[in-house]
């Protein structure tokens, strides 16, 4: 009887031990935030930013601190920020589209990732803005389409992964019915995550190709749009669309008399610098139109044949 009494006093303290351990912790994690926050006011003090926008960032700050986001990734921001001289309401963007995505519940180092290539590339910093205002887009759509899935009773495992692998896939202009297709496809198949992420990269590789090659967004939904309605197999959907693809290539690059079509790589797959841009300003012919051959380098071009001579008159009597 006295053991048990023991064990019942061990169980207790051991109980005790483990809340005020938690209480602890729970106060050192609120203490750990405010002595960051102390960290990054240091850091910004040193820039030029006035009281009003300092202030407006830390407090941005601690509300990604407190989502969870980390300190290292919050703290690399800010001082990229300040030697790229970026604004304080450019920064505050750039966190906001961060905070927003995390409250969702959506990934947010796709987000992280892309803000610190554009600090290395010494990107502009409303290309950076843009750039993670879509993939915050596309990540929500992928969560939609994974949704849906869900919805329909279909069990997935690695939900966020998955997330960013769709995402990945609408960022390279693969159609969102496509993708909800191969989602739902692939898990009724059980398919693993794997699986589904070539076959999305797969998908990614043929759209590329396809806007490479001239197709409009249109043109590529419908190519692959037919594909998926032939067949049920998701290893032919992709051999469809590449035959189809291959098709549509050749017959674009072709026109009357044998001439080709100049290619669009040199515009394809560049994040743009200016809305404005025209070909003539990333090396095609300036003269050149659609449809039209390319005339010879520095010739002048020939004249038309006068009208006469297209459809000579009878004589006259």
């Amino acid at each position: 009887m006295k053991l048990k009494k023991n064990k019942i006093i061990l169980f207790l303290i051991t109980l005790l031990t483990i809340f005020c351990f938690t209480i602890s912790a729970f106060s050192a994690g609120t203490a750990s935030i405010d002595e960051q926050i102390e960290q990054l006011k240091s850091i910004i003090d040193s820039s030029s930013y006035s009281a009003f926008q300092s202030r407006m960032i830390l407090n941005t700050a601690q509300n990604l601190l407190e989502s969870g986001i980390s300190f290292e990734d919050t703290k690399k921001i800010i001082e990229n920020s300040l030697e790229e001289s970026f604004d304080a309401y450019s920064v505050k963007k750039v966190f906001d589209i961060i905070l927003e995505t995390q409250q969702e519940g959506l990934p947010t180092e796709p987000l992280i990732n892309k803000v610190n290539e554009g600090f290395a590339k010494n990107v502009n910093k409303s290309v950076i803005i843009s750039v993670i205002s879509t993939k915050a887009k596309n990540l929500k759509k992928a969560n939609e389409i994974l949704n849906e899935a869900l919805q329909e009773g279909l069990e997935i495992n690695g939900e966020e992964e998955m997330v960013g692998i769709l995402a990945d896939s609408l960022e390279n202009d693969v159609p969102d019915e496509s993708l909800s297709w191969l989602v739902k496809t692939g898990t009724a198949e059980g398919k693993s995550i794997i699986e589904i992420s070539e076959i999305s990269e797969e998908l990614s590789y043929l759209s590329l190709l396809a806007t490479d090659s001239g197709l409009s967004s249109e043109e590529i939904s419908l190519l692959f749009k037919k594909a998926i309605e032939n067949t049920t197999n998701i290893e032919e959907i992709c051999e469809n669309i590449q035959t189809s693809l291959e098709t549509q290539i050749s017959t674009a690059k072709i026109e009357p008399g044998g001439t080709v079509k100049p290619s669009t790589t040199a515009i394809s797959g560049t994040l743009p610098t200016s809305s404005t841009g025209s070909p003539a300003e990333v090396g095609e012919t300036p003269t050149q139109e659609a449809g039209e051959a390319p005339t010879e380098a520095g010739s002048a071009p020939e004249p038309s044949t006068p009208p006469a001579e297209e459809a000579p008159s009878p004589p006259e009597n």
